[in-house]
């Protein structure tokens, strides 16, 4: 048998491996990615600075947000509903970019919707959490940090979902540039047995503490309660409303 004399690194054979991903190109990925996110990181995207909060209580969920949208430095709108119902029991808060968190919601409640006409049945919660992470995994939704929180057969449910589609399941969580003082709050006012209505109370004090401080997160509270009998989503003006 003849040995090879050639250096086949630099031949056709080792071209097609060099610089390609082992397990890519994945299902969803989406070309210039990398151009879609540095454009993302510019001055002309309407951004929800933003503080979000997910709370499980013994009998549903409370999630609560701020009402102000950023452009750069400016304040670009003080009335924006940061958390929609998006399931017949359950609902979605928003941080980050307004076009693809806008486009995310509408593509989950398609999703649900189309679930629901297919199974006969409402999709559980786990489910929705994947999917939700699946969406955002793909690229397409860049860059958007939500919260799920939602009640099915087994329970209530609060997701903490990052950009890339990690998803974990707590007791509660934040996102947005407000998280740091409304996770203290958190931290010293939840318990175990906590009730809707004290967790109204709770996240009302955590959103009010990240608004004295974070410049990207004001001008009031929407504040949506997910149960069996379905998601009501209130907005407040003045925090008294509510402590």
């Amino acid at each position: 048998m003849r040995t090879p004399t050639g250096d086949l690194s630099d031949g056709p054979a080792a071209d097609l491996g060099r610089d390609q991903p082992v397990f890519g190109p994945e299902l969803g990925e989406f070309e210039h990615s990398d151009r879609r996110a540095a454009k993302a990181e510019g001055e002309g995207e309407m951004k929800t600075g933003t503080t979000t909060v997910g709370i499980k209580a013994d009998d549903g969920v409370v999630m609560a947000t701020d009402m102000r949208a950023s452009l750069g430095g400016m304040v670009s709108s003080k009335d924006v509903q940061k958390v929609e119902e998006i399931h017949p029991r359950g609902a979605l808060t928003i941080a980050g970019s307004v076009s693809a968190a806008q486009n995310l919601i509408s593509t989950l409640r398609a999703e649900t919707s189309l679930y629901e006409a297919r199974r006969g049945k409402d999709m559980s919660m786990e489910a929705l959490s994947t999917l939700t992470g699946n969406l955002l995994r793909s690229g397409a939704f860049f860059v958007v940090q939500p919260i799920l929180g939602g009640v099915d057969d087994e329970g209530a449910h609060i997701y903490s979902i990052d950009a890339l589609g990690g998803t974990t399941e707590e007791e509660y969580t934040v996102t947005g540039s407000g998280s740091q003082y409304a996770l203290g709050v958190l931290e010293q006012e939840y318990d175990d047995d906590v009730t809707i209505d004290e967790a109204e109370t709770i996240a009302a004090k955590a959103i009010q503490s990240a608004v004295e401080r974070d410049l990207a997160s004001g001008n009031g509270i929407n504040v949506a309660v997910v149960t069996d009998d379905g998601v009501d989503i209130t907005r407040y003006k003045d925090f008294d409303d509510l402590l």
